[in-house]
């Protein structure tokens, strides 16, 4: 019995059963898992920012499991998402960009992308859906980028959906929002704080049954829009060559205070201990706003800037308190762990791990991480990105990290690139020629998952491909003619 497709009328009866009893199981915690928007792995206090201010995600971090190597299963929003509530790899749902898959001038993309799908399909079995048959209350809150209207929250498995539609970024964080299924607030009401008063109502009022909370925060995503009490804030405040946009920094802050407005109704209702909170972020920072050094590039790239992300689980006297772990861990593996936390017994084919073995001080699988892009993602900034070259912060490729060895293959010219994260955490030596037969090894691994997976491999020659073309634009890259800014208006 294949579990991922729909079994919405088995969904339907045991939610009906579950509300005639109407009692909360104790042995069920409820589940918040928040996710924020384009938030960089340095991009808070309790990573060593001096900058940006984050006391009530550091209080978090203090009551749980912080996690040093947690990953986004993606570079960008909508496929980390799409894996992160399948528990499944990106061959799996199709999903790769948040728009086309042809991304950058079409004379310097040497190969024809992979189509990517722009939906996530209905007949998918996903996390809310599997929360709701176990008799779950189930809210979503902020952002859903998965799907045209019909493929909307509402219809995956969840009672309340606040702003999730088919787009990223707000049109304004102040309203109005001019933002669909966003209903606007008073002139001037801040979009962050918005999210974390909706969040805070469905707890009240679910208080008295389980509940599953998804808080996807639109922040840090651009437009960046601060309060202007907090940008004269940290104008004022000494930043560094790293971390220093102070509208930036007022906007991290707002969505610290609604991530402890969060906590504490948790602790006012006494929900605390019957509650497990996931923090994370959807994908890496944006280079060009904040640079996550010493992590090399950001959003959209495979390098450690694109994918590691901040990742925090917190569930007192259940996880120790103040407790960190050094186990490489992906956003797909918080499927297989809630599941098992709220004894989900049957089977569902899930590629994430169950990580419950590591809150509780026992031996956990040692597996590769494995990433798949087949298509292309230009850049923000030519200068700042970092990324595999000026003209993409990714090419077509995949990735597997194994132990502390991560093997990039692009698929352009059948380039490799191996780096020893243990030794060199920036990505900057390349030691694919010095050690081929780890190469050989990972390469081996990648290829058999891949076949295993069914992962489309781009192969075809683009047409409109132009060398001369592109060795003009490096030639003005390289004299500082041709430049990139974010601003705070760009919205992708």
């Amino acid at each position: 019995m294949n579990n991922f497709k729909s079994k919405k009328l088995i969904i339907l009866l045991l939610f009906i059963y579950s509300c005639q009893n109407n009692i909360i199981d104790k042995e069920k915690p409820n589940v918040i898992l928040i996710v924020a928007d384009d938030l960089g792995w340095s991009d808070l206090s309790y990573m060593g920012s001096t900058y940006y201010e984050t006391p009530n995600i550091d209080k978090l971090s203090k009551s749980g499991m912080t996690f040093h190597y947690g990953y986004a299963s993606s570079a960008n929003c909508a496929p980390s998402r799409a894996s992160m509530l399948t528990g499944k790899y990106h061959p799996f749902h199709g999903i790769y960009s948040v728009k086309n898959s042809d991304r950058g001038n079409k004379k310097t993309r040497k190969i024809i992308p992979i189509k990517t799908k722009t939906k996530l399909e209905l007949e998918y079995f996903i996390l809310p859906e599997m929360l709701k048959s176990k008799g779950y209350s189930t809210g979503h809150f902020g952002k859903w980028h998965m799907g045209p209207k019909g493929y909307f929250p509402e219809q995956m498995g969840f009672d309340i959906n606040i702003g999730g539609n088919e787009h990223g970024g707000p049109g304004s964080y102040f309203s109005p929002y001019k933002y669909p299924n966003m209903s606007n607030g008073p002139k001037d009401e801040y979009l962050t704080d918005r999210i974390g008063d909706e969040v805070v109502k469905f707890i009240e009022k679910n208080k008295e049954n389980n509940f599953f909370a998804y808080v996807p925060f639109f922040s840090v995503h651009t437009p960046i829009q601060s309060k202007s009490d907090y940008e004269k804030k940290y104008l004022n405040k000494e930043s560094n060559e790293y971390h220093n946009r102070e509208d930036y920094a007022g906007m991290i802050q707002s969505l610290d205070e609604n991530i402890g407005k969060i906590l504490d109704k948790i602790e006012k209702l006494n929900l605390s201990k019957n509650t497990l909170i996931i923090f994370t972020s959807d994908n890496g920072g944006i280079r060009a706003i904040s640079n996550q050094y010493p992590l090399r590039a950001g959003k959209g790239s495979y390098y450690e800037g694109g994918i590691k992300v901040p990742m925090i689980f917190s569930w007192p006297e259940k996880i120790k308190a103040g407790s960190t772990s050094n186990e490489r861990i992906s956003n797909i593996d918080f499927y297989p762990t809630i599941k098992s936390i709220i004894g989900y017994n049957e089977t569902i084919d899930l590629d994430g791990e169950d990580l419950t073995p590591i809150f509780n001080y026992k031996a956990f699988k040692k597996r590769e991480l494995y990433f798949h892009f087949p298509i292309y993602l230009e850049p923000y900034n030519v200068h700042l990105d970092s990324g595999s070259d000026p003209l993409f912060r990714t090419r077509p490729g995949s990735v597997i990290i194994k132990d502390n060895w991560k093997l990039h293959h692009y698929y352009e010219d059948n380039n490799f690139e191996l780096y020893n994260l243990e030794n060199d955490i920036s990505e900057s030596k390349n030691l694919i020629d010095i050690n081929k037969e780890k190469k050989a090894e990972l390469l081996n691994n990648l290829d058999n998952w891949l076949k295993k997976n069914n992962a489309p491999i781009p192969n075809k020659l683009n047409p409109f491909y132009d060398q001369k073309y592109v060795d003009s634009l490096m030639i003005l890259i390289n004299k500082n003619k041709i430049s990139g800014k974010v601003n705070k208006n760009e919205t992708s």
